[in-house]
């Protein structure tokens, strides 16, 4: 770590400063309702759900002019269809996506504790967002939480060439706010991109957020600091600043 005052906070969003988890979680229960209520299924609306949850998790957005409401359409009908068998159900399919996703949406947003921290941040150092992921997904979510505000800057990857763990989109974040890597902080909830990116690109620190205490593998890129909350960052960075302090 440089001996600099930390100057910008990258922040990843789902499931660092959003719980997009637990957004999905409802708008699923949301779908096996309209599915068992108003189609009369019955286990298969769960099962239904969980195929589409297995296809979403191996999700590839190449090329990039993939359309993903489409995308996300099929991964509905191909589930139906491979539960129920027969004709495809497009109609059905495109009900249970809308629902999912407009249900996702009304349950992301940003709690006042992660407000109030990011506005006491932001006095004392930049704050950037940086997500990985499809352009529209992202910027739907982004403007669902309304959190831009909160930011200096805000970088979908899914808009620029690479994504994390890439060191290219560290630089890029560090040019918009007129910072070096080694004055920077990566605070996110996925090893291999959020850390493994903050590694790559140099950074001063990477924060996990390890909000279910998972235990990583051994093969897994190691964080500077690892803790359960969003909310734990600012006694992280006076941590960090303690140091450099000491070590000046």
């Amino acid at each position: 770590m440089g001996l600099s005052r930390v100057r910008a906070v990258f922040f990843d969003l789902d499931n660092t400063l959003i719980d997009t988890a637990e957004a999905t979680r409802s708008a699923v229960l949301e779908v096996i309702k309209l599915l068992q209520s108003k189609y009369q299924y019955k286990e298969e609306a769960k099962i239904i759900c969980d195929k589409v949850q297995v296809k979403l998790s191996k999700e590839c957005l190449y090329p990039s002019n993939t359309c993903i409401t489409n995308l996300r359409t099929s991964y509905w009908e191909e589930a139906i269809q491979e539960t129920n068998g027969g004709a495809a159900n497009r109609k059905l399919a495109e009900e249970c996506y809308f629902l999912w996703k407009s249900t996702r949406l009304q349950h992301m947003t940003l709690a006042e504790d992660v407000k109030a921290m990011l506005t006491e941040l932001r006095k004392e150092v930049h704050l950037l967002l940086l997500t990985n992921g499809d352009r529209q997904t992202q910027r739907e979510k982004i403007e669902a939480c309304a959190c831009q505000s909160y930011f200096d800057a805000v970088v979908v990857g899914g808009e620029q060439k690479e994504e994390k763990p890439s060191p290219s989109i560290f630089y890029y974040c560090c040019d918009l706010l007129g910072v070096q890597p080694g004055d920077c902080v990566m605070v996110g909830d996925t090893l291999e991109t959020d850390v493994q990116g903050g590694l790559n690109a140099g950074l001063k620190a990477t924060v996990w957020i390890n909000k279910n205490r998972i235990v990583p593998q051994k093969s897994s890129p190691v964080p500077h600091y690892t803790v359960s909350s969003a909310l734990d960052l600012p006694a992280v960075l006076r941590s960090i600043d303690c140091k450099v302090n000491m070590s000046s």
